[in-house]
């Protein structure tokens, strides 16, 4: 199989947020991620419970040969290593989450897996550092520049660069 690009997004709000994203990141790597670009770290307002703690967010972009539902697994047992139990609470606090924000210019629409990201076109979390990293990238879907969808999205909530991340 040959490389994909895809972008992904972490967010971390219990713990020791900043080693939770920076060994999310290492671990990527070690599932066969190879990381080519990763944005500065934002600490962001929670969506949907507000009464926890605020995260730090970062999207990376990468190259690799799984195919979707195999990163998906990957990210999933990452996830599971930093402490995520699986609750029936949506939007509740944890320790490391890794989505996939885009896989190539694939459109997936699994049970699993939904690509792009079916929420990320409505969180300035995650459109300010993808926007950051790939100014010019645009939604499969529709062809909509992410910047310009950034630009027209009013949601209200805070988004402030915490960390420049070198890579």
């Amino acid at each position: 199989m040959t490389e994909t690009t895809v972008y992904l997004g972490l967010g971390s709000n219990l713990g020791d947020r900043l080693a939770a994203l920076a060994g999310g990141v290492a671990e990527l790597e070690q599932e066969g991620v190879r990381l080519i670009e990763r944005s500065s770290i934002y600490e962001t307002e929670p969506v949907g419970i507000a009464e926890q703690p605020w995260y730090l967010n970062q999207v990376v972009a990468g190259r690799t040969r799984h195919a979707p539902l195999e990163l998906l697994e990957r990210c999933l047992r990452i996830e599971a290593r930093f402490g995520r139990e699986r609750t029936e609470v949506r939007f509740g606090p944890r320790f490391l989450d890794i989505d996939i924000l885009l896989y190539g210019d694939q459109v997936i629409d699994q049970e699993r897996l939904t690509v792009p990201h079916p929420r990320m076109h409505e969180r300035r979390f995650v459109l300010v550092p993808l926007v950051e990293i790939a100014p010019a990238l645009a939604d499969p879907r529709n062809g909509d520049a992410y910047a310009d969808v950034l630009n027209r999205l009013d949601e209200g909530k805070k988004v402030s660069r915490s960390l420049r991340n070198e890579f």
